[in-house]
This record gives C-alpha cells, structure tokens and sequence, in this order.
C-alpha cells in the first residue's frame, strides 16, 4: 500500500536533479507536487509549512542542506545554509538532528566532494525514515491489537502524523494503516487540530485515500467521546521528546491527554528516536513556537465556486495568541511507540530505548 512514489510526501527527481514536495498549505483541496530549486524555497517550504511533521522537516532540511552545498561547498556556506535552515521552525528537533547529520558526514572532507555526500546522506536518511516508521507501525500495532473491543477499534488522533508528516507510513498513523492493512476493523476520530486544521484537511484526507473508515470531530468534543466510551485509544505524533518522556506536540494534545487519563482510555505516542532530544531534561525547557495571530483570527476554504477564500473569524482589531504547540506530562503518556519498540516515557524507559538503539 506504502510502496509508490504516490503515496509519499517527498521524492528525487533524478531528471531535474531536485527534490518534489507536497504544497501540503494546499490540501485538501489541491494536490500539487512543487521543486524545491534553492536554499530560499527550502527554507520558505519550511517557515511556510509546505512541509511539515518532525521527519519530513528533518529530511527536507537534509537535502535543503545538500543544494546549498551543491552551489558552495566552502565551511562557510556550510554553516550559513545550516543556520539558515535551522532558524526557520524552533520546535521540531529533527531540524537539527539532519543539519547535523549531513554536517558530520562532510565536514571532514575536501569541498569537491561534499556536495555528492551530503546528497547520498539525505537520500539515506530518507530511506531511514521509510523504515523506521514501518517499524514504528509494527510495533504500533501490537499495542492496538492488545486492546479488547467488541467489533472495531476506535482510535483517536491529533494533528498530522501520518505519511505527510514524514516520507512513507508516518508515526502515529502507521499503527493505524497496519491494523487496516492485517484485516483488523478500525475507525479513526480525527480531531480537527485548531487553528492550522491540520486533522481536517490532512489527517483525513490521507485516510480517505488509504481507505480507512474515519470522522472528523471537533477539538472540544473530544473529551466528551472518551467519557462517553467511544475511544478506546489515543495515538499521537511528536516534534519533540525530552529525556524524561515529556512530549511536545501540536497544542491541544495536552488536553487530550488530560481527558484519555480522566477516562481511563491509554494514550499512546508515536515517534523516530530522532525526535527524542537527549539534551533536554524535561518538557519546560523545550522552546514553544508561536504563530501568526491571524492563523487564529481568520480562516481558509473552499467557497461554493471552487474558489479557495479566507474569511475573518473574529471582530476588527482582535488580538489572538497562537502557541503552535504544548508539552504532555510523561506521567500521562501509557507508552513511547518507536521503531526500537515500545518503551515507558520516563528516564528510566527513554535510558532502555537509547541502549537498545546504541546495540543495533
């Protein structure tokens, strides 16, 4: 189901020697494949969220790294394309982790080759990223096959954190496209994920393209569904993981995970050890990114001549604060889903998951 080029965020083109996104600020209405030709549209597909999800923006940013040194492959310009890149999104720690990635795999050698190598490690870490969320779907699934229902599995989920959040399969979605995949009768409540509407218009769409029974909700009944007990499982994406289990994801996931403790229902976290930061002690050092307030004021659709319009939601001279994400307790997390296993968000737990990582 996973293995075309069709169902993937990012692709080379081998012809124009340049990297094809999904415009993803464009769906559910359009699907636009778009060459990403400079460092500028690189970083613009960034800052922008042409692309976006911890992993692909970790990938992008590799072969954004790769184009800059395929046009200047001095130290210097190594480190202005890294700066540049990695100052476009504060939060997703895979930014980081690909910068350095590619860094370490040409710094050591002579100009006239590290363009071809920083090029062969972005397609590798691409290839890395199709494997381990396949792996992280794997071991998703048997957490959701664990759980005892009477005839189909509900899940919930937030934001994006399938297939267009990373290359192929994605994290928290991965479990998902497994358990449909096996035969397993499973239902997804998208939560549409406030003020990007990242549910909504991604999160459902690609479900619908893979054929997976799913219903869009709004934020705020969430809670309601779990105390009603038509959730038996929340599973989540994360941009970054602190060393203590503490998730940071798209605001709103806190509250989901406040409600799935209320209720009893296990909330889940998917995620690549990448987007684990072991430098970070805990959540409350994590840097928040905030947002455009119009993000919150106005809203985008398709009006009923197929035009794509934004319409003002609130009042003249409004004020809005936008925080794009929040951080969830470890205390509140049942488990870590990674493509290493499933593993406590703790010290102790994320401490077992590195030396499982380490003997690989």
């Amino acid at each position: 189901m996973f293995s075309t080029d069709e169902l993937c965020s990012l692709r080379w083109d081998p012809v124009s020697e340049q990297v094809e996104i999904i415009d993803q600020t464009l769906l559910p209405h359009t699907l636009r494949w778009c060459h990403l030709d400079s460092l500028p549209a690189y970083c613009h597909a960034i800052r922008t969220m042409q692309v976006r999800g911890a992993p692909l923006i970790g990938v992008t940013a590799a072969f954004g790294l790769a184009h800059a040194l395929s046009e200047d492959a001095s130290t210097d310009n190594l480190e202005r394309a890294s700066a540049a890149l990695l100052a476009t999104r504060p939060t997703a720690v895979n930014l980081r982790w690909a910068l350095e990635q590619v860094g370490a795999a040409v710094q050591h050698l002579p100009p006239a080759k590290r363009a071809a190598a920083a090029l062969a490690k972005a397609r590798s870490l691409r290839e890395e990223d199709i494997a381990h969320c396949e792996r992280i779907g794997a071991n998703g699934l048997q957490l959701l096959q664990s759980i005892k229902v009477a005839s189909h599995l509900n899940v919930m989920t937030h934001c994006n954190a399938g297939w267009l959040a990373a290359i192929q399969w994605g994290t928290a979605l991965a479990p998902i496209y497994k358990a449909h995949a096996s035969g397993t009768p499973v239902h997804v409540w998208v939560s549409e994920t406030r003020p990007r509407n990242q549910g909504t218009n991604l999160t459902a769409w690609e479900l619908q393209r893979a054929g997976v029974p799913c219903t869009i909700v709004a934020d705020n009944s969430c809670g309601q569904l779990m105390r009603q007990g038509r959730v038996d499982c929340v599973i989540v994406g994360s941009d970054r993981t602190a060393a203590n289990g503490d998730v940071c994801n798209k605001v709103g996931t806190y509250l989901k995970a406040l409600a799935a403790s209320a209720n009893a229902v296990p909330f889940y976290v998917a995620l690549p050890e990448s987007t684990i930061d072991w430098s970070c002690p805990g959540g409350e050092h994590i840097p928040i990114e905030e947002r455009e307030e119009s993000e919150v004021l106005s809203i985008a659709g398709l009006d009923a001549a197929g035009d794509i319009r934004a319409v003002n939601l609130a009042g003249a001279h409004s004020r809005a604060l936008n925080p794009a994400f929040d951080v969830t307790p470890a205390a509140l997390v049942r488990a870590l889903v990674t493509e290493h296993g499933n593993f406590e968000a703790s010290e102790e737990g994320l401490r077992r998951l590195r030396a499982v990582a380490s003997a690989v």
